[in-house]
């Protein structure tokens, strides 16, 4: 059996590398970040075209398009796909909004996107994808054009909590505010590419339709073979961290159950993803692809510090040395989370959420039983949280 003692040693490490892979970052993003030129807002507007998608409920649509009529900004079109939705209550009287339903339902995010392309009233320059239950910071189009203008092609802005009503909401919010600023922020300072969020990103229209124009991608997920699509060709995904699409967190388990189920199902379907960039990334001596392929190699976060408890607690009785290692994994890791929402914007409620953490791991567990059958619930998150409208 000694042949396995070699196997176990790269198992933990390939796990534990993700305790210390934040701080490392970090690290990484000190030696290597660019000062902020604090250049002023572009005073020149790009065409834009803004795509809604909907599938089934619309109750929220009246606040996103108002949200998006209050941008600080002119040159732009709405484009709202209302995907197996009854529009006969939706009534937008701007010209700038643009009502979609198609004939036949789409069932994925990538098909409503094309569906509106196809649709588009002119050759608009750049498109950016906005999901029914967000809204929009008024200078939301103008901090992209500013990472546009730097050269880029695909920008990923913040999803910043909507609502903090409940503590699930506050530990989503608080998971967010982690990956926004070590996938999003740090990442693309340290020389790499922001991931992609699903909604607050924009693209080049000819980017996005060079990109995934050839596939057909039902399911969860079309943002994770975007950002393999734009990395793979040597591209780097911009992050703005001013650009703000306020975004609805999870209030209710059921809801939770769901969408983690969904976003697991992800992530075990197109991690494989790094492993070509990283090896792209190897041999072509890239170090935008090397490192976002070593990140999407990264499990979910509850799965790898749910297998880091694992192995702590078996090196306890085999190792404790190792086990020692591990403890100090946890603390850096630890320390890493807390830096993330103390160099943030962080609202207190979200602090005071961080005691119910083990509860919220134990939802996610859920969903990871409920992986397999992901694709059977429905392709957009339902929304039961009612409240007045907000103001941004």
């Amino acid at each position: 059996m000694k042949f396995l003692t070699p196997i176990w040693i790269v198992v933990q490490a390939v796990i534990g590398y993700n305790l210390v892979m934040p701080l490392i970052l970090y690290a990484v993003y000190l030696v290597k970040r660019k000062k902020d030129p604090h250049q002023p807002l572009s005073s020149q507007e790009a065409d834009y075209a803004i795509i809604v998608t909907a599938y089934e409920q619309t109750t929220l649509l009246p606040h996103v398009v108002k949200s998006l009529l209050n941008i600080r900004y002119s040159n732009y079109l709405i484009y709202i796909v209302a995907d197996k939705c009854d529009i006969s209550g939706l009534h937008f009287p701007s010209d700038k909004v643009v009502l979609l339903r198609p004939e036949e339902t789409l069932a994925s995010n990538t098909r409503s996107h094309f569906y509106a392309i196809r649709h588009f009233k002119r050759a608009h320059e750049r498109l950016t994808i906005i999901d029914s239950d967000n809204l929009v910071h008024p200078d939301y189009l103008l901090h992209l054009n500013k990472q546009f203008d730097a050269g880029y092609q695909a920008v990923q802005g913040v999803r910043a909590a909507k609502n903090l009503n409940t503590t699930y909401a506050c530990l989503d919010a608080a998971r967010d505010i982690y990956y926004h600023f070590y996938d999003g922020k740090i990442l693309f300072d340290a020389g790499s590419s922001a991931t992609l969020a699903g909604s607050g990103m924009a693209f080049t229209t000819k980017l996005y339709q060079d990109s995934l124009g050839h596939l057909d991608i039902t399911g969860a997920g079309f943002d994770k073979v975007l950002q393999y699509q734009i990395v793979k060709q040597g591209m780097q995904i911009a992050f703005s961290e001013h650009a703000v699409v306020y975004d609805e967190k999870t209030t209710h388990t059921d809801q939770l159950v769901k969408q983690r189920a969904r976003w697991i199902n992800t992530w075990f379907r197109y991690f494989k993803y790094g492993f070509v960039l990283l090896g792209k990334g190897l041999t072509g001596f890239n170090w935008n692809q090397f490192l976002f392929g070593s990140i999407l190699l990264r499990p979910p976060l509850f799965i790898f510090l749910f297998l880091s408890g694992f192995f702590m607690l078996v090196n306890l009785w085999i190792a404790p040395l190792v086990a020692a290692a591990w403890f100090l994994g946890f603390l850096l890791f630890v320390i890493g989370f807390a830096l993330a929402l103390r160099k943030s914007d962080t609202d207190p409620r979200i602090y005071h959420s961080l005691p119910n953490i083990p509860k919220f791991m134990f939802y996610q567990v859920l969903s990871l039983l409920k992986t397999r059958k992901a694709n059977k619930y429905s392709v957009a998150t339902r929304h039961f949280y009612k409240k007045e409208e907000a103001s941004v």
